[in-house]
């Protein structure tokens, strides 16, 4: 179901995810203000703030290789959730990783036997920022974390829809065998929709 159009800054608008979810916000008639490193540091909560004053919500999707990946991705939860609800902003997506969820065995992903180990420092770092978020979001703001399943399809087109599920080991590999969100264009289109879902969803998750 469509919602009237709001006002949304996307931080990290010149990455991959970031450019997807400019693209598709557009598409759907939001007023979409892309934020990128030139614009002020996402880890700097007045930055955060002057930039997303007059939003009615937020779409993170940052990363910096020079910094170490627990560093900041904490610095930058720390920074939304001061800075966001000082600039009025009350809903906030972020792009997370299926890695960090746990299974139904309760061991998270990226620890069940087989899964790749290369980037498991990027991961934790990422779930670090997740918990920090937790920990830093005032009530005020309304959040939610999108995990896409896997290493979907980098250049698929949409695919109709996106499920909500726990992790699974069968789907966090494959583009043949990940079925919640099987490509960026999809993923895309979850981070938009999402924007309006959070204000009838509680407040203070993560997916």
């Amino acid at each position: 179901m469509e919602t009237k159009s709001s006002r949304i800054i996307v931080f990290g608008a010149g990455g991959r995810v970031g450019r997807a979810a400019v693209a598709e916000a557009r598409r759907r008639g939001h007023e979409v203000t892309a934020a990128g490193r030139a614009d002020g540091k996402v880890t700097d909560p007045a930055a955060v703030a002057r930039l997303a004053t007059g939003h009615d919500a937020a779409i993170v999707a940052v990363y910096d290789p020079e910094v170490p990946a627990h560093e900041f991705f904490s610095a930058v939860a720390r920074a939304l959730a001061e800075g966001l609800p000082a600039a009025g902003v009350k809903r906030l997506v972020s792009v997370g990783l299926a890695s960090v969820l746990p299974t139904a065995s309760g061991d998270l992903l990226m620890d069940t036997p087989g899964y790749p180990q290369e980037w498991r420092e990027f991961r934790v770092g990422h779930g670090a920022g997740t918990e920090a978020l937790r920990a830093a979001a005032p009530d005020a703001l309304d959040w939610v974390v999108l995990s896409p399943a896997g290493d979907f399809d980098h250049q698929g087109e949409p695919s109709g829809g996106y499920a909500l599920a726990p992790a699974a080991e069968s789907a966090r590999l494959w583009p043949a065998v990940v079925a919640a969100m099987p490509s960026y264009a999809t993923y895309r289109t979850a981070t938009t929709r999402e924007i309006p879902l959070v204000l009838v969803t509680p407040a203070r998750r993560a997916r």
